[in-house]
């Protein structure tokens, strides 16, 4: 052997073992990652799984209500959709005078000023929103007026296809505008939520969204209209968050 020449060491037992248990542990910890996910993402994705993990299971009056509401899957009504067979703010139950998107913007924003004394046209106010979480200072205008805006909880194309196809007038103009199903919001989060069900929206603000269902749910129950399946898991998602959820009173 040339003196110059370098006898490589041999890797001592010791180094393998330890370079294995290092694997060993390494994969351990993949699988343990991997299962987690799968663990969280497979019943959001799936209802069936989401059902067999519990996560489809909720408590209180809103929950029960829920149960007792029809379920149908079935494609649109023959009747094309018609907005304006609902006559939102054709109505003046109270008979105060006012249409009801004034009659909300009074009771939903704070700090209230009118047009004029004695009227009900609201000039301006401060709208804490429920589904952004954000504050909104209204001020009637043309450019203005329509950041906030009234929102059907349970949207009328909704209630269309949830059985409201086959009512008379009188009982659409009485859900389009019943306080019971209308919120004053953030004009643009309403215009994203369009005409979806809780099976393909929710607000933004996720504590919100328990208060949310159970006011679909309440309409729904109210006026006897139906949920798809998709919709009912979804709400059942959602309810399974907060235990004992009640239905709103008013």
């Amino acid at each position: 052997m040339n003196a110059n020449q370098r006898v490589q060491p041999v890797p001592s037992a010791h180094f393998r073992s330890s370079s294995l248990t290092e694997r060993l542990l390494i994969l351990l910890v993949i699988a343990v990652v991997v299962g987690i996910t799968i663990g969280i993402i497979l019943p959001r994705v799936n209802p069936r799984i989401s059902r067999m993990t519990g996560m489809r299971t909720a408590s209180g009056d809103a929950a029960r209500t829920l149960n007792q509401l029809s379920v149908v899957d079935h494609s649109k009504p023959k009747q094309r959709y018609q907005r304006d067979s609902f006559g939102f703010k054709e109505t003046d139950d109270d008979g105060n005078g006012c249409n009801v998107r004034e009659d909300v913007l009074t009771r939903d924003l704070q700090d209230v000023r009118y047009t004029k004394s004695g009227g009900c046209k609201v000039q301006s106010g401060v709208l804490h929103d429920p589904y952004t979480g954000k504050t909104i200072r209204f001020q009637r205008g043309a450019n203005t007026s329509s950041l906030v805006q009234i929102d059907h909880v349970v949207a009328l194309e909704n209630a269309w296809n949830s059985g409201a196809s086959q009512w008379n007038q009188s009982k659409r103009y009485q859900l389009g505008n019943d306080p019971y199903n209308l919120l004053a919001v953030d004009g643009q989060t309403n215009q994203d939520k369009g005409a979806a069900s809780a099976a393909y929206w929710l607000p933004p603000k996720t504590d919100y969204r328990c208060d949310y269902v159970s006011r679909q749910i309440g309409v729904k129950a109210k006026y006897g209209l139906t949920v798809t399946s998709q919709e009912k898991d979804a709400m059942l998602g959602v309810l399974h968050s907060c235990p004992n959820q009640a239905l709103p009173q008013k």
